[in-house]
């Protein structure tokens, strides 16, 4: 096949496909028996998309009188599709790393958000800040987001709750959007917390009557392109019929519902998603039996995040029994000031060793599974003809190593890739062992 392209990968040790027939998504099932090719190349056109996938040899003769871009030999390396981060605050000015102290001295998350800390400490740094100045942290986080191996982010506002600040942070991921080879999918999430100054229902009846309104008018103007909508379902909080409220006006201006639920107290959020069609559900560490049911039932997205069970000693979700039940199960950073952690692959290895998910299932759900809770299974998170280019290449010969090696990216990864351009490369991977 004659004409230019932009990148050949050939010779990989293993291409980790994840999906070979097109799937949506993956139950426990289909986890189990990952397609994995040996010795085989992967091609890059020119408009970021695969064209080709298959063994070294076919696909050489195939393209016999290609030129391209660039060729990386990934002989005795793996070629992996990019991961997804289905969940992530990464907007925000403001320190807290003093509350990992009083974590550790034994308060609870609700101990430190009643006492002024949490959420509400963030939200008055992060509407102080300007535009410009979140941004520029924003960018850096992506960037160390980006060289952990993540190449489709889902990225929150929350921390202003009021429509002036939520838009602020709104058309920062908008900017970084449009200007970063890295894919984000936005979500509005005014409905965080409750606002100082507002009773839950006031807060409410703000977010349905001024801020959803001014959502939907940026958004046919194309100023910004918002994708889901969010509540934080929480006693405390926002209660179950101020969230079905919410989400339920969201998703009339187009908004996927991806929401927090069941977290810290059993609510019924699951049970409530199912009902209202939501993409996903997050955190999930207090579901009730009858709410796996049904988001099993109507394939809702159970976002599961490791690293808030950890951090905050909570119970652990109950990734087996969703799997079993079959909840299409995907993972997420929880990228936040509470959670400070950028790297998919350590999230991988505590799914793995505190949720006993296996190592297939957990790369299942940063890939496949993360990429359909975001409604961009279609496009990303395998590695298929069609498919964008979205890759990461590792220095081993077994892709398991990227989820054995807790904290061992930095030296592992060696190529980052979108839409079939090198964004990241990794020179240590020229000089040591990743063993």
């Amino acid at each position: 096949m004659a004409g230019r392209h932009r990148l050949l990968l050939e010779n990989a040790q293993q291409l980790v496909l994840v999906c070979g027939r097109g799937e949506e998504y993956l139950r426990r099932e289909g986890a189990a028996g990952l397609p994995v090719l040996r010795d085989a190349s992967v091609v890059v056109g020119l408009d970021g998309c695969i064209k080709a996938v298959g063994q070294a040899d076919v696909i050489r003769n195939q393209f016999s009188g290609a030129t391209f871009e660039k060729v990386i030999d990934c002989s005795g390396k793996c070629v992996l599709p990019g991961l997804v981060d289905a969940h992530t605050h990464p907007v925000w000015a403001g320190d807290r790393v003093h509350e990992f102290a009083m974590k550790l001295a034994g308060a609870s998350y609700m101990e430190i958000h009643q006492a002024g800390g949490g959420i509400h400490f963030t939200v008055e740094h992060t509407r102080k800040a300007t535009e410009e100045e979140l941004f520029n942290t924003f960018k850096h986080r992506l960037e160390r987001m980006r060289r952990a191996g993540s190449t489709l982010v889902e990225c929150k506002s929350g921390y202003g709750l009021n429509l002036e600040t939520e838009l602020k942070m709104l058309r920062v991921i908008e900017r970084a959007k449009q200007s970063m080879d890295i894919g984000i999918s936005s979500t509005y999430c005014g409905a965080h917390s409750v606002p100082k100054g507002k009773t839950a229902t006031e807060a409410t009846d703000d977010i349905i009557n001024n801020h959803l309104p001014k959502l939907k008018e940026l958004q046919l103007s194309g100023e910004i392109h918002v994708n889901n909508i969010d509540v934080f379902c929480e006693k405390g909080v926002f209660d179950l019929e101020s969230t079905r409220r919410i989400l339920q006006a969201g998703k009339d201006i187009g908004l996927q519902i991806n929401f927090h639920g069941d977290e810290l107290h059993p609510m019924k959020s699951a049970e409530l998603g199912a009902e209202l069609g939501a993409r996903a559900i997050s955190h999930l560490e207090e579901v009730s039996d009858e709410g796996i049911t049904a988001m099993a039932r109507a394939k809702c997205a159970a976002v599961l995040l490791p690293t808030t069970a950890y951090m905050l000693r909570l119970k652990q979700p109950q990734a087996r029994k969703m799997l079993e039940e079959g909840v299409i199960v995907a993972l997420g950073s929880d990228f936040n000031p509470n959670a400070y952690c950028f790297s998919m692959p350590m999230v991988m290895h505590l799914a793995c060793v505190n949720m006993k998910m296996s190592m297939n299932e957990a790369l299942v759900a940063a890939t496949i599974n993360a990429a359909y809770a975001l409604g961009k299974s279609d496009t990303h998170g395998s590695i298929e003809a069609g498919k964008q280019g979205d890759l990461i290449i590792i220095n081993s010969s077994r892709w398991e190593h990227l989820i054995y090696q807790f904290g061992g990216h930095e030296a592992l990864i060696n190529y980052v890739i979108v839409k079939g351009k090198v964004i990241y490369q990794n020179e240590m991977c020229g000089t040591m062992s990743s063993y």
